[in-house]
């Protein structure tokens, strides 16, 4: 019986790269990689299901497992993790100075319903008291105009909401004060001194690791699925699958800790590590649902109250069964 030949689409991320090289399989399966940006696979996945397995928005994820309708089945792979207190841009100019002053501004997002505004959303609420509500909402592309929502989204009434002009970017628009916040998961072009653009926090990563410290949460942006129809026809592949993006991860960790060179091109990764380590543990990126399961809560609560669910969804609904528990010998 020969292996079944699949698509797989995911970010060229070094937790993943054991799989692109071989140095780790895939039980059954042949993959046939596709290293896409997370837009276009996300695109592609929710618009066409044009993948068999792939990286997947958590948002658009949710959205679709809330309405009974979503062509994949969730395992709990984690390949995109990051605090967004990175993620949340303000003219410097305008006096926002503090989360609060946030309240009544023009914020300009490039999906209302992406991972990494929902969780910025969360964190202006619960940490400092700012509701969606608060604030005048603006959508656009980033740095090209006219980028949909990618799936159709029924908000709260009081949820103020509106297209940006034809035409028009966010990064153009908050260069030119049009608006007065961004948010969103990749830098502006517009950031810097030069526009009065900055962070809303000034020391995004002590805010993070304050965040951290109190709630234990490490935000989860992506996961990953199997269409559907696979799954049906080939039960086995959920556990299979989620055990050869376990061991890629657990290659890469290793190789990141063998500090005879380093892996990567960034300064004192030794020390970073180590940093991480006595903060969040040995499995610092960790998979499954039990050491998630209140990261999943918070975000799902959050999902629900913000509208993009139309029910407050419970973690165990986004994974297949047989990721829920593996074999022990």
């Amino acid at each position: 019986m020969s292996n079944l030949q699949l698509s797989m689409a995911v970010g060229d991320y070094d937790r993943v790269r054991p799989l692109f090289d071989g140095e780790v399989q895939i039980d059954g399966v042949d993959p046939v990689f596709l290293r896409l940006s997370p837009e276009e696979i996300f695109f592609r996945a929710f618009r066409h299901a044009d993948f068999d397995i792939c990286e997947l928005s958590l948002s658009s994820f949710a959205v679709k497992t809330a309405r009974n309708d979503c062509p994949y089945v969730g395992i709990p792979v984690f390949p995109s993790r990051a605090f967004r207190h990175t993620s949340i841009y303000v003219r410097k100019d305008r006096g926002i100075d503090a989360p609060a002053a946030l309240k009544g501004k023009r914020v300009g997002v490039p999906e209302y319903q992406l991972t990494a505004n929902v969780w910025a959303r969360a964190l202006l609420e619960d940490e400092y008291g700012v509701r969606p509500a608060d604030i005048e909402w603006v959508r656009a592309g980033i740095e090209q105009p006219g980028r949909p929502e990618k799936i159709k989204l029924d908000l709260p009434g009081d949820v103020m909401l509106s297209d940006a002009p034809e035409g028009r970017t966010l990064s153009g628009m908050l260069a030119a004060g049009e608006i007065d916040a961004l948010i969103g998961p990749r830098i502006p072009s517009c950031f810097g001194p030069e526009n009065k653009v900055g962070w809303l926090f000034d020391d995004p990563r002590a805010a993070a690791l304050d965040y951290y410290r109190r709630t234990r949460i490490f935000p989860i942006m992506h996961v990953v699925g199997i269409r559907r129809d696979l799954v049906d026809n080939h039960p086995w592949l959920p556990a299979t699958v989620a055990k050869a993006f376990d061991a890629a991860k657990r290659v890469c960790a290793d190789r990141l800790s063998d500090t005879s060179a380093t892996k990567v091109m960034l300064p004192f990764i030794e020390e970073q590590i180590h940093e991480v380590k006595e903060l969040m543990g040995e499995d610092y990126w960790s998979y499954g649902l039990g050491p998630n399961r209140h990261v999943l809560e918070t975000f799902l609560r959050h999902h629900h109250s913000q509208g993009l669910s139309p029910r407050q969804v419970a973690p165990e609904e986004l994974f297949h069964p047989s990721t829920l528990e593996t074999a022990v010998i």
